[in-house]
């Protein structure tokens, strides 16, 4: 199913919040933007110094590396909600509190590139999940945080996600 042109998922098919980030992604070619995202992700990231990933552009915000962090558990989620919904499991997921994350995964003591090479671990695998979906896969739906969502919309989500957190780090942390 490689050369499936997934398109950009209706309103209805996802929370109004996530709207901020699917903007942000071009139509047609998911699967073709997911992947671009690894190599263009990566060769900024890998700019960054080991001390710099600790910065923080104000008092009580993420460290790059939280961000980082957030980027991978948050692709994971969306993933793992896609799956459901691709393999036709009706049943109801909850949502997730970002910030309770970062504290309990500690992404400040792990080494910056331990965290690059599982971002990219991650995508890469998402991708080959997203790769074997079928036309009818892609459009199923569920139900997460009490929203619809359809296995495409969690893909360009992913997508989209990626797209805004980067931009932060550029606007906020000069990176």
């Amino acid at each position: 199913m490689p050369n499936l042109l997934i398109a950009k998922p209706e309103p209805s098919e996802y929370a109004p919040y996530y709207g901020r980030y699917l903007d942000l992604v071009p139509d047609g070619d998911i699967l073709g933007t997911l992947a671009s995202q690894i190599g263009g992700t990566l060769a900024g990231l890998r700019k960054i110094s080991e001390a710099d990933t600790l910065k923080r552009y104000a008092a009580g915000k993420w460290s790059v590396r939280e961000v980082l962090g957030h980027m991978i558990d948050t692709e994971r989620i969306f993933a793992y909600r896609a799956l459901r919904f691709a393999r036709n499991d009706r049943t109801p997921l909850p949502g997730f509190e970002q910030d309770d994350y970062i504290p309990a995964a500690q992404f400040d003591r792990r080494p910056w590139t331990g965290l690059l090479e599982e971002f990219e671990a991650v995508r890469r695998s998402n991708l080959l999940m997203f790769r074997g979906l079928t036309e009818e896969a892609w459009l199923r739906q569920g139900v997460a945080s009490e929203n619809p969502m359809s296995v495409r919309a969690a893909a360009y989500a992913i997508a989209g996600h990626e797209l805004h957190h980067m931009r932060v780090l550029r606007e906020k942390y000069g990176v």
